[in-house]
């Protein structure tokens, strides 16, 4: 059957979503059919200012020439082939990304979840591997609260909110939480039982929260007298969202194993496992796979992201605007004042309220702006790197009138957060209190 031409007949095809989709998503009504650098278009040709980026998938905008092409020429040569055989990107790719992160050796995925997979069933193998004496191996697993790491059963084991697991438990066992940057906590429950920590370096859907030097650095001294594996999930901070090729370079150690995704192959599906040359060594032949993982097309694209994000020096551009935006929202919070506090770094940036963030979101969208929440009162900003200072002064224009146009929302009680951290920086009208480990239902995280 041929398809009608995007922006045809929005109405049929609403109507078999409604019919023929599982009921996963609570969507607005808009209809995106095409973007361009920073912006989104939608079925009637209005513009949109993207602050989302596809939930930080898009990191080089949308339409990007170069990647363009390289699909276009990739599709003519061959868009897959199995992993029983070489193709010509894999190999530059894992490259490539070995020298960004300072690692030995990639495992490519099809997703962040799948991602996330692989590192803990290296973890696994890894321990397995040092039981000696007819010791049981270690497998016990150790995330922290509020994290969220995909939806997999052992991803959805160390994801936090009890939402997200209660339905379908029971889900992988030995695993356990330890309160987000409190290093007793974590002393408290890091035991030689234990075969891997896993973190996300900045907290996405957790509320863009950073891990403490001080969290890391005990973290990595206890993974390693225990031979344990000290886990990154870098799938939305990471490649350059913080202005870094990672966000775990801030500090002086590195990971055991990295997980990455979401921007790695400017929004066609690919993640990656990344490990030291210890732990890489747990597999060998035959005890992982994919069937669709690091095809040429998608490794090609992906290889000419990571070489526009060089040739681009998009990585400066990032902390350059990065800088404007925190900027801009710390005064606006003097004019606001249920605005809480920023957090982040880079093009990863948190606007903490006192008030649900959900009504913000509905009306920046009838106003040209697409940003989500996620805790039911944090904004979520995750611009393209491409984004530019005309379009930074465009976004701060327009949430400035959402916020002055908006009906004051419900507010939130401030509570203890497990995320509380003093030791980020606030703005003047900003408190230490946050709310309560809940999330919007609009939009879902995904991986």
């Amino acid at each position: 059957m041929k398809r009608k031409a995007a922006g045809k007949n929005m109405t049929t095809a609403l109507r078999d979503e409604a019919r023929y989709l599982m009921n996963t998503y609570r969507r607005p009504a808009a209809v995106f059919v095409h973007g361009k650098g920073c912006y989104l278009y939608d079925e009637r040709g209005r513009k949109y200012l993207d602050f989302l980026g596809g939930i930080a998938v898009n990191a080089l905008g949308y339409s990007h020439p170069r990647i363009v092409k390289t699909i276009r020429c990739e599709a003519a040569r061959a868009i897959h082939l199995s992993n029983l055989f070489h193709n010509p990107y894999q190999g530059p790719l894992a490259r490539k990304l070995a020298e960004w992160s300072g690692l030995d050796r990639v495992f490519f995925t099809n997703s962040g979840t799948e991602a996330i997979e692989g590192a803990l069933k290296i973890a696994r193998a890894h321990a397995k591997a040092r039981a000696k004496n007819g010791r049981a191996a270690a497998t016990r697993v150790l995330a922290l609260t509020n994290s969220f790491h995909g939806r997999t059963f052992g991803s959805l084991a160390i994801t936090y909110p009890a939402k997200y697991r209660e339905p379908f438990a029971p889900l992988m066992p030995g695993a356990d939480f330890v309160r987000f940057n409190d290093v007793a906590d974590l002393e408290a429950k890091f035991d030689p039982g234990v075969c891997a920590i896993v973190l996300e370096t900045i907290q996405g859907e957790g509320g863009i929260y950073p891990v403490s030097e001080a969290f890391w650095n005990r973290a990595r001294e206890l993974a390693s007298a225990n031979h344990a594996a000290l886990i990154a999930d870098e799938i939305q901070c990471g490649l350059g969202r913080t202005g870094r090729a990672f966000a775990y370079q801030k500090f002086a150690s590195l990971p055991d194993i990295v997980t990455v995704a979401k921007p790695l192959a400017a929004g066609l599906p690919l993640g990656a496992v990344l490990a030291n040359e210890e732990f890489a060594s747990a597999l060998v032949p035959g005890m992982h796979g994919t069937t669709f993982g690091g095809g040429p097309l998608i490794c090609a694209t992906a290889l000419e992201a990571l070489e526009i994000i060089e040739d681009e020096k998009l990585m400066k551009n990032v902390r350059e605007r990065g800088q404007e935006i925190r900027a801009a929202l710390e005064k606006m919070a003097l004019d606001f004042d249920f605005i809480r506090e920023v957090r982040g770094e880079g093009l990863i940036i948190g606007l903490d309220l006192s008030v649900e963030g959900a009504p913000f979101v509905e009306e920046a969208l009838k106003r040209g702006l697409v940003i989500n929440c996620t805790h039911e009162h944090i904004l979520r900003f995750l611009p393209p790197f491409v984004v530019r200072p005309a379009q930074v002064k465009e976004f701060v224009t327009r949430l400035k009138l959402v916020f002055a146009k908006t009906p004051r929302p419900k507010s939130i009680e401030a509570k203890d957060s497990a995320n509380a951290d003093t030791s980020t920086v606030k703005t003047s009208r900003a408190t230490a209190a946050v709310a309560a480990p809940l999330q919007t239902e609009l939009p879902l995280e995904t991986r």
